[in-house]
């Protein structure tokens, strides 16, 4: 499931961003110089995929690629990684 994820999460950084390369321990911020906004995408992209709500309080502990995955992995998203 993981390595799904992250190849999920790869893909939605490229599509929103234009930027690959990305690796587990990739930063959000410090790595690809993503914006607060391109931040917001992301994280609506996630939520809508997955049928979760993500609130603020959350996003602020979320800086690499695997704070994603292991955030996803805490939710049990199994039904919308299924669709991907």
């Amino acid at each position: 499931m993981e390595d799904k994820l992250f190849e999920f999460v790869q893909n939605s950084i490229k599509e929103i961003t234009g930027k690959d390369g990305i690796m587990y321990d990739t930063d959000f911020v410090k790595d690809l110089g993503l914006s607060s906004f391109d931040i917001m995408n992301l994280v609506c992209v996630f939520e809508e995929q997955f049928d979760i709500e993500i609130p603020n309080r959350d996003i602020w502990h979320i800086h690499q690629v695997k704070d994603v995955i292991h955030y996803l992995m805490k939710k049990d998203i199994q039904e919308g990684l299924s669709n991907f």
